[in-house]
Formats: structure tokens, C-alpha cells, sequence
């Protein structure tokens, strides 16, 4: 399976995402924000955390512009995979690939620190190695991840099990302590907490590898 990981100015943790799809057996490309283009046979694309354009405007709202975003968004239409990750999430929800918006922090202070997350549900291709309500510690690292979306596009959401991951203890004011919400079609995953940061024992645990174990596995089946 093939992966290409964007890069956009600023982004800070485009490295770290290629590293952790290649810890999952996938073949990663990297991909510039000036590209038009992704990689032949790319069959997921990551959109890493960082603060790209230095969050300027909106979070996320100049990437969402860049030329690779076009081919991203016929890559999602598709039915291909897209996982953005805290920045990465700002930018798919600009790009209007999922519903709702991120939101400046309740306490308008920047948060770094590992958190507990519950997996909502396990009917994705990006959380089918968890278990239904397991808890995992992933790290968040955000100042604008107070997820708001309006009381219809919730009960949406709520309705068609596409909250994938909650806070144990909201760190940011997120509606419903959403900390990750799926497509309709179950594959584009947005998130703050970022995953790829929890591969390695050595960096302080592992409880992400599960997520690109699923994708890796899910794809395989597809």
C-alpha cells in the first residue's frame, strides 16, 4: 500500500507521519504543497500537524488553497483514504472534506501533553485494531482544537457512528469531547491527537500504532 504525506510551509510533523506509515509496511512519497498532483497509486494521503502559512487567516484556510489540495479533494471523492492530524485536521475540514470547524482552545491557551482518548467506534478502517470504549494515551500538542459544528451536523455524526475517538477529560472545549470524526463514506479521518507520536516505546508509548495497523489491514481488504 502507498502513502503520500504533504508538505505545506510550516508543517512540523510531516517526517514523523511518513515515518509511522513506513513503521506499518506502507511505501511512503512526499509530497510538496506546489505539486498538482499526488504520486501515482497513492492509496492514502496523510496531512500532518504543524502550523502551516503560520496558521495565518484561519487554521489551515491558506493550505486549503494550495495546488495539491485540488488533487487531494478527487482523491477523497474517489473513495480514497485521507488522515489529517491536528493541523491536518484544520486543513480537511477547510477543504470541506468533514463537517464542522476547529475552534481557538477554551482556555485560549495552547495545550501540550499527553491525553486519554476512548475509542467511539471500531466500524473504520482507521480504529478496527482497537476495541469498543478502549482507552488509549496519545499525545495533543494544539492551541486551535475546540471541535464546533451545529446541533444538526452533531446528531448527524452521533447517528451515523462517526465519532471516532473522544476525550476522557476535554482539554479544549471540543463539542461532545470529540477528538476525531469520520466521512460519511468511513474514510477520511480527522484528528487532533496525533498518533504518530505514540509508535515507539522509546518516545513514550505505542497506543497509535494501532491506527495505522488498522488502515494498513483495512486497506488490504478493501
Amino acid at each position: 500500500m502507498k502513502a503520500a504525506v504533504i508538505t505545506f510551509p510550516g508543517s512540523n510533523c510531516d517526517r514523523d507521519l511518513a515515518v509511522a506509515f513506513e513503521g506499518a509496511g506502507f511505501e511512503v512519497a512526499r509530497v510538496w504543497h506546489k505539486d498538482s498532483a499526488l504520486p501515482a497509486g497513492v492509496d492514502v494521503v496523510g496531512i500532518p500537524g504543524g502550523f502551516s502559512f503560520g496558521d495565518y487567516l484561519r487554521c489551515g484556510a491558506i493550505a486549503a488553497q494550495s495546488p495539491i489540495s485540488a488533487a487531494v479533494r478527487a482523491h477523497a471523492d474517489r473513495g480514497g483514504y485521507v488522515l489529517g492530524i491536528c493541523n491536518g485536521f484544520q486543513v480537511i475540514t477547510e477543504m470541506g472534506l468533514l463537517p464542522g470547524v476547529l475552534m481557538r482552545n477554551a482556555t485560549l491557551k495552547f495545550v501540550c501533553r499527553t491525553v486519554v482518548l476512548k475509542v467511539a467506534t471500531t466500524q473504520s478502517d482507521f480504529t478496527s485494531a482497537y476495541r469498543p470504549g478502549q482507552e488509549i494515551r496519545i499525545p495533543i500538542a494544539h492551541h486551535d482544537g475546540n471541535y464546533t459544528i451545529d446541533a444538526e451536523g452533531l446528531a448527524r455524526l452521533k447517528d451515523q457512528d462517526r465519532i471516532a475517538f473522544t476525550y476522557g477529560a476535554n482539554p479544549n472545549g471540543s463539542m461532545a469531547d470529540i477528538a476525531g470524526v469520520l466521512s460519511k463514506n468511513r474514510r477520511v479521518l480527522g484528528m487532533m491527537p496525533h498518533p504518530e507520536r505514540a509508535t515507539e516505546a522509546a518516545l513514550g508509548g505505542t497506543d497509535g500504532k494501532g491506527l495505522f495497523a488498522s488502515l494498513m489491514r483495512g486497506m488490504a481488504l478493501a
